[in-house]
């Protein structure tokens, strides 16, 4: 009987363990990971800007696609506006920043690739932008419905 015990007991420990130890791959790609580096400061006057597109919804589309987008966006302060850092929330992402400055009244593009090559389902992706806009540059959003290769 206390072999019995002992056995449910480590069944059940064994359990537990593994609800606090699994985890879900999907959330994952939703998620920064911290980033270890200081952010890089503009050198440049405070300025302000102006989203022309901050969400792309790419509809429907089979996985394995490469999905790209020009987001766009308007100086609109009266100082040059400085990207420094562009950094997507999953590595299938990758943002392109202007390397130069966006003087005032000129409007700028951030480029973003998604490959949707093993992301079958509802994808719903963010780029975080670093620059001398203030107040801070908002958010993008990448999100649509990937097919995946089975279905």
């Amino acid at each position: 009987m206390k072999v019995n015990i002992s056995m449910a007991s480590f069944v059940a420990m064994i359990f537990t363990l593994s609800i606090f130890v699994s985890c879900d791959i999907r959330k994952s790609d939703k998620q920064v990971a911290p980033v270890q580096q200081e952010k890089k400061k503009s050198s440049l006057a405070p300025t302000t800007v102006q989203l022309i597109d901050s969400v792309f919804d790419f509809g429907t589309i089979k996985e394995g696609d490469v999905v790209s987008f020009s987001y766009r966006f308007k100086n609109t302060g009266d100082k040059p506006l400085e990207v420094t850092n562009v950094m997507a929330s999953c590595g299938c992402t990758v943002p392109e920043k202007p390397e130069e400055p966006i003087e005032p009244g000129q409007i700028g593009f951030i480029k973003v690739k998604f490959n949707s090559d093993r992301k079958p389902g509802e994808a719903h992706k963010t780029v975080t932008v670093e620059s001398n806009a203030n107040p801070e540059f908002p958010t993008l959003l990448l999100k649509g419905t990937v097919v995946g290769k089975s279905e």
